[in-house]
């Protein structure tokens, strides 16, 4: 009896051990500790009137989603502070799934930026695609022991690693968006008049809300999602009123969430037509909220872009609008400069790199948003994580990463030198030929702010024409925002009207190259150049790719040299405008 017992507990034991083997595998899987998922079933109380999820319902799941990720990191209570802008690429039907992930990308000081994704599922044919994603920044609320200090994030894979170090370049843009405004508002445009424009006073919308406790969220203040919901609700009726159809939001400009509101408030919302372009039109909408007779508050404002489809789905033509006498024509050269942006986004930005030119036109509309590309650009660059050791020569590394038919390369090394005085030789390209065989000539164009510079760069000839090439290159240079990050002199290539290609010089591109310089210790730093191959660039570096020359090798050592000569020099002080 007890062989037979000791058989079967034995055969339990090989059981429990092969049922529990996977729960063991997928415990050992790693999940980004502040990834919160979010999956609900549309139902037609989700719906509007042609069976698809309401954006606003949309809004309201991304937003709770993004703060349980927030607070899961803080371990506080959070509120959402703003939401980037939002396209979105697909609608979503009934019946559908709605799958949300939300998780932090990088922690500031009280605030975070939360990256969310929005996927729709298919049940019955088994098949997902992207809806949209968006970027939500939140902050911590104080505690009884007073501001919170956020914790830093700590990325573990490639994905994380380049959400973290673009996230900083994200914020910076956020920052400047006001200055970007006035720079393309300061350009001015007149108001255009025409015989059938439909007067943009016929379009405005206000409604009133009361906030209830079923509005507010579980810090007692009205829930950010409601908010965005209330307000899509408004701006469809305004767009509605225009084009006397039923519109489809695609893009939401930035939602800004200047102060809170709590249950008992009312919230007085307000929409109306900005402009009207061809197949588009934006929506200004705001929110105020005010208790008894107190002076209505502004507590958040959003631009919505509205097109209206026909029955094949393509974008219809909309009237023309007149701005209203008053604020009017502000609005309406504010919807302008706005579309510019999104323009310049979508170019610089938002599409792969084999659909736009190595260069792209600078201008100082765009310039932002250039210097973000060319930044992050590197930054993803650097994160990568598949580099191939090619050659390795005295503590100099040369590696190669070969994807999509695109070849990239990084050059490795160390200096005994403080990382902050070598940003600060590398980062004048004027002395690059100081060291560097391959920079005959180079010429500062454009100071264009304290951070970046354009350039007019000549290289010697590698061709049987004997013609040199020359490069026009945007220098973005970056100091560390927080310990542990590494400065960054990130280069691409642009256009400028002032300097088009000559007969004399054959011109070059650069689409991502640049410096990182990582502090190791107070005189000691690593420093990595990266190089995305261009045609331009490749008959420089095809014989060292090959191993048939020591051209990186030459290179950094006198780099190196140079470093060494002029690290207690003060020609180029440590202060320059990089």
């Amino acid at each position: 009896v007890q062989q037979v017992v000791g058989n079967k507990l034995g055969l339990l034991e090989t059981f429990m051990s092969a049922a529990m083997s996977p729960l063991s595998v997928i415990a050992e899987m790693y999940r980004n500790s502040t990834e919160v998922k979010m999956s609900q079933i549309v139902l037609p109380c989700h719906a509007n009137h042609r069976g698809e999820l309401s954006v606003g319902q949309l809004l309201k799941w991304m937003d709770s989603t993004a703060c349980l990720s927030a607070e899961r990191h803080a371990g506080c209570s959070c509120i959402t502070a703003s939401v980037d802008d939002i396209h979105f690429e697909h609608t979503i039907g009934v019946g559908q799934v709605v799958n949300i992930k939300a998780k932090v990308n990088r922690a500031f000081n009280s605030s975070m930026e939360v990256g969310i994704m929005v996927s729709c599922e298919d049940l019955f044919a088994n098949r997902q695609w992207k809806v949209c994603n968006a970027f939500a920044t939140f902050v911590a609320r104080h505690t009884d022991e007073g501001k919170v200090q956020l914790k830093q994030v700590m990325p573990q894979t490639q994905e994380e690693q380049t959400e973290y170090s673009v996230a900083a370049e994200r914020r910076r843009m956020r920052l400047l968006h006001t200055e970007i405004m006035k720079d393309l508002l300061g350009n001015g445009c007149a108001v255009r008049d025409f015989d059938d424009a439909v007067p943009s006073e016929r379009t405005r919308v206000e409604s009133v809300e009361l906030v209830l406790p079923p509005h507010a969220n579980h810090q007692v203040n009205t829930f950010g999602g409601q908010i965005m919901a209330w307000m899509e609700n408004v701006a469809t009726i305004a767009a509605s009123r225009l084009c006397n159809a039923h519109p489809t939001l695609r893009t939401i400009d930035m939602f800004h969430f200047r102060a809170p509101s709590q249950v008992g408030d009312r919230v007085v919302l307000k929409a109306i037509v900005n402009n009207a372009f061809k197949n588009s039109m934006e929506v200004g909408v705001c929110a105020e909220a005010y208790r008894g007779r107190e002076t209505p508050r502004h507590i958040n404002s959003a631009f919505m872009t509205f097109e209206v489809l026909d029955a094949e789905g393509n974008p219809r033509n909309l009237p023309r609008i007149k701005p209203e006498p008053l604020d009017g024509p502000r609005r309406y050269r504010e919807a302008i400069a706005r579309k510019k942006i999104r323009l310049d986004r979508k170019y610089i930005i938002s599409c792969k790199q084999t659909e736009v030119p190595l260069s792209v036109p600078w201008e100082p509309s765009n310039q932002v948003y250039l210097s973000y590309n060319n930044v992050s650009a590197l930054k993803m660059l650097a994160a990568r994580t598949n580099w191939v050791l090619t050659s390795e020569k005295n503590k100099v590394n040369l590696y190669t990463l070969e994807e999509n038919q695109v070849l990239c390369f990084k050059v490795e090394t160390h200096v005994d030198i403080a990382a902050k005085r070598v940003f600060a030789l590398l980062s004048d390209l004027t002395r690059r030929k100081e060291w560097d065989r391959h920079y005959k000539h180079c010429e500062m164009i454009n100071q264009v702010d304290e951070e970046d510079a354009i350039y007019h760069v000549i290289t010697p000839s590698v061709s049987k024409t004997n013609k040199g090439q020359d490069f026009i290159l945007l220098a973005s240079c970056r100091t560390p925002c927080n310990s542990g990050d590494p400065y960054l002199i990130a280069l691409r290539s642009v256009t400028l009207p002032t300097h088009p290609p000559t007969e004399d010089y054959i011109r070059g591109e650069i689409f991502c190259a640049g410096f990182s310089i990582l502090e190791v210790s107070s005189m000691v730093c690593k420093v990595s150049y990266y190089n995305q191959a261009s045609p331009g660039v490749l008959p420089y570096i095809s014989n060292d790719i090959a191993g048939l020359s020591s051209g990186f090798y030459n290179s950094f050592c006198s780099c190196s040299k140079f470093l060494e000569e002029n690290k207690e020099s003060r020609a180029t002080a440590d202060s320059t405008a990089f």
